[in-house]
């Protein structure tokens, strides 16, 4: 049984550890052999077996008693800006580097509150500022240096960002599922990019306690498994109310989003936002999402045009939004208090000076200044005060297509996975993520799914957008095209 389990869903191995097919540890020595195997991926910065079996004993004594939580003994892996205190956390970056948190993350604690084991932490753009995860500052497992993350359908193409290192450890199937966080779309595009399954929940659904700030008013916590009702288990686990540590945490009881999954998609109005599908959606992707959406008309939903017509404006407010509170966050990492401080410096100033040089990277350095930049005098007005008031454009365009349609589809990227290094135009970096920003600007709920393969073979996703708190009608949709496809069920070669 224990070389097949990491074919098996989150919701089968939890069937399996509960029913005593397999016990916890089995299965976490399972994927850490798995781990250990594939550390050419780069997708792990921290493993500490001795922790996780440790974890994994722990919830089989609960099994035993008849005491487990609903995900018992079921392995998760964490995106490397959730605080934990069995395993390092540094953000992918040099300016933490070797740093243990005294406390765990809320959703790390209440994923551990469900039973779920912990593996290890997963690389990532440094500071979660990427769309590839290229921009990591320290070395994987298994590595003497900073790698990129790579995608195992193929290793020379991104995973996507800056989720990389969990998207690509579920597409492995060197986890059944990992925590993500996204900020303008870094789970759903490295979901896209590596064929699996995740979801970015409402805005204040999941708390950031113990996540480590880029934008607060954008952060968000989520998860990727292989299908949507993987996603659903995980979610139901860290998603619900933190009002006492969390302040843009909402006061709403957590939902079991399991329960949604199974109704029909009778009437189900899918919205076609035209300025998702113009000029710059390559012809493959186009084409993977057409089918997907005909799939979608089979079992019952109908097509809906609709307009965002802001759409195009979601670059500009999101990349001076962004780097605004990410200046503003990041400015704590000054050499005094915590994180990396240089060694050799003259006077304070000096130290300050030299310790966030060398701390940070360059994507992080460039996002400071141009976050500092549009809050200093005589911009803030021209610029951050602008961009926030075209924010609200954007959320109101989107209830006025809520008018119209129940959901929202189109892609995830214009193309399939690049080239690790191909793109070294940061700008053009920035343009890529015109799909997703939108939904994270307003706040609102955003899953990928896989839809089939475009150019070189690689994955294409189909990112469905709902209201806020709307995660089950996202969740069953994307169940129910599961259910009669099996494009979720693909693993790449070798793995």
């Amino acid at each position: 049984m224990s070389t097949e389990l990491h074919q098996l869903g989150v919701a089968e191995l939890a069937a399996q550890l509960q029913g005593k097919h397999v016990s916890s540890v089995e299965a976490a020595q399972h994927f850490l052999a798995r781990a250990r195997t594939h550390q050419n991926l780069g997708a792990f910065l921290a493993v500490d077996e001795e922790a996780t079996l440790a974890q994994a004993r722990a919830q089989d004594a609960l099994i035993a008693k008849g005491a487990g939580g609903r995900l018992a003994g079921v392995p998760i892996a964490h995106k490397d800006v959730f605080v934990t205190r069995d395993f390092t956390t540094t953000a992918a970056s040099r300016m933490l580097a070797g740093y243990r948190s005294p406390f765990d993350a809320t959703i790390v604690r209440q994923l551990a509150d469900a039973g779920c084991v912990t593996l290890g932490k997963l690389n990532c753009d440094e500071f979660a500022m990427g769309g590839a995860s290229e921009n990591s500052g320290v070395a994987p497992v298994g590595f003497d240096a900073p790698q990129p993350v790579r995608n195992p359908w193929n290793s020379a193409r991104v995973p996507g960002g800056s989720s990389g290192g969990s998207s690509s450890a579920v597409a492995a199937r060197l986890a059944p599922a990992a925590t993500g966080s996204d900020t303008g779309g870094s789970i759903r595009q490295p979901a896209g990019f590596c064929g699996v399954t995740g979801i970015k929940p409402t805005y204040g659904r999941a708390s950031r306690y113990g996540m480590i700030a880029y934008a607060s008013s954008l952060d968000q916590a989520g998860a990727l498994g292989r299908s949507a009702e993987d996603c659903a288990l995980i979610l139901s686990a860290l998603c619900g109310p933190d009002v006492m540590h969390d302040a843009t945490s909402v006061d709403r009881p957590a939902e079991d989003y399991t329960q949604a999954l199974g109704a029909p998609l009778g009437g189900l109005r899918i919205g076609i936002p035209e300025e998702f599908f113009g000029d710059g959606l390559a012809s493959d992707v186009r084409a993977a999402i057409d089918a997907a959406l005909a799939e979608y008309e089979k079992l019952g939903a109908r097509r809906v045009k609709i307009s965002l017509p802001r759409t195009r404006l979601s670059v500009p407010v999101y990349y001076i939004l962004s780097p605004a509170e990410a200046s503003s966050n990041l400015s704590r990492f000054d050499g005094v208090r915590y994180g990396h401080r240089a060694a050799k410096y003259t006077d304070l100033l000096d130290m300050y000076q030299k310790s966030r040089a060398e701390g940070f990277g360059e994507e992080v350095k460039r996002r400071i200044m141009i976050g500092t930049y549009v809050l200093s005098e005589g911009y803030y007005d021209a610029y951050y005060l602008q961009a926030q008031k075209i924010r609200r454009l954007i959320a109101d365009d989107f209830q006025q297509a809520f008018t119209q349609c129940d959901v929202i589809a189109g892609p995830v990227a214009p193309t399939v996975a690049p080239a690790i290094g191909a793109q070294t135009d940061p700008v053009t970096n920035y343009l890529a993520d015109v799909y997703t920003l939108p939904a994270s600007l307003a706040g609102l709920p955003g899953l990928s799914h896989p839809v089939g393969s475009g150019a070189h073979g690689m994955p294409v996703g189909l990112q469905l957008i709902a209201n806020h708190f709307q995660e089950g009608r996202l969740l069953n949709a994307a169940h129910a095209f599961q259910q009669a496809t099996d494009f979720h069920l693909r693993t790449p070669d070798g793995y």
